[in-house]
């Protein structure tokens, strides 16, 4: 018990740090907007990698129709701060969008996620597109393929490394819990998790859902942060750039997804000018690692505050 406290105090005072270093560093003016809306946008992938590596890193289910539901967030707070642009709107938007998403996850879960492989991703990837397609079609609700613009920009950055922190945090303890134990078992062999009596489509929908509710968070965000929202931001191509920061980081590692999420957020930095063929070096940077690295940079390692101290320990024994 005294470890894990130690454990969980050190690790809100390096958060608590980071927070504070950041802060110094924007209020000193050392960091610009430009590099405030980078870090916006850092925690946003991170939070959609975070997803997308839930689904596929953790339970084994290879989804594409992560976009889908971050339009959905996207959409509700769009749709829902035009008519109440407050802060108590803005919540209660996202609050919106998180039941949506959860409540299409669970329809759409059931019959999908019998599906395995390659069938699973052509199937999420049809949710997706039919979300994107409904939206288009959502007539002066949604304003077309034109979209909506002129949203007030609600995000900041304390919100995001708030909601970044505090889904890192949750999901950690997901996968921790007696349920994220089965979520582990279906990925290492479903059959094998079904006949100890683990009821695997429970487990995979569920896991789903969490997943769903996680892009629907990070489309509100996105949305407080860019100001426009149009059906065009939510295609395929959205999907499968989260899909490399969780690849890239490795499957079945929160530090890798929040390592990667870093590392790819600086690059696409420097890559501003050259947006064009940010996703051809985007592509080659995943091919090197899966060549020299097949894991991902962390594999399914994780950076473990409580194995230091109990290295420690045992060294002052």
């Amino acid at each position: 018990m005294r470890k894990n406290l130690k454990t969980n105090l050190t690790w809100f005072a390096l958060i608590l740090a980071i927070f504070l270093v950041l802060t110094v560093l924007i209020n000193a003016g050392v960091l610009g907007i430009y590099y405030v809306q980078i870090l916006m946008g850092i925690g946003i992938s991170l939070i959609m990698a975070l997803g997308t590596n839930l689904v596929l890193g953790f339970s084994g289910q290879f989804s594409l129709g992560q976009a889908g539901f971050m339009a959905i967030g996207a959409y509700a707070t769009a749709i829902f701060t035009k008519q109440n642009p407050t802060y108590a709107g803005f919540y209660l938007s996202m609050l919106i969008g998180v039941v949506l998403a959860a409540l299409v996850a669970l329809i759409v879960g059931f019959p999908t996620l019998r599906l395995k492989g390659d069938y699973l991703a052509i199937a999420t990837l049809g949710v997706s597109e039919i979300i994107r397609i409904a939206i288009v079609n959502g007539g002066e609700l949604t304003n077309g393929a034109a979209g909506i613009m002129g949203i007030l920009q609600f995000t900041s950055w304390q919100l995001v490394f708030f909601f970044a922190v505090i889904l890192i945090i949750l999901v950690m303890n997901y996968l921790r819990s007696p349920m994220g134990r089965q979520v582990i078992a279906v990925r290492e062999d479903e059959i094998a998790a079904e006949s100890m009596g683990v009821d695997t489509t429970k487990v995979k929908v569920l896991t789903f859902m969490i997943a769903a509710m996680m892009s629907s968070v990070a489309g509100s965000l996105y949305v407080g942060y860019i100001g426009t929202v149009a059906p065009k931001d939510f295609t395929i191509m959205r999907s499968i750039e989260y899909l490399i920061i969780a690849v890239f980081g490795g499957l079945g590692s929160i530090t890798g997804t929040v390592l990667a999420a870093l590392v790819l957020g600086v690059l696409n930095m420097f890559l501003q000018n050259v947006s064009d063929v940010r996703m051809i070096i985007y592509s080659l940077a995943l091919i090197l690692v899966m060549v020299f690295k097949p894991g991902g940079l962390l594999g399914t390692k994780e950076l473990s505050l409580s194995r230091f101290f109990n290295k420690k320990a045992k060294e002052g024994e």
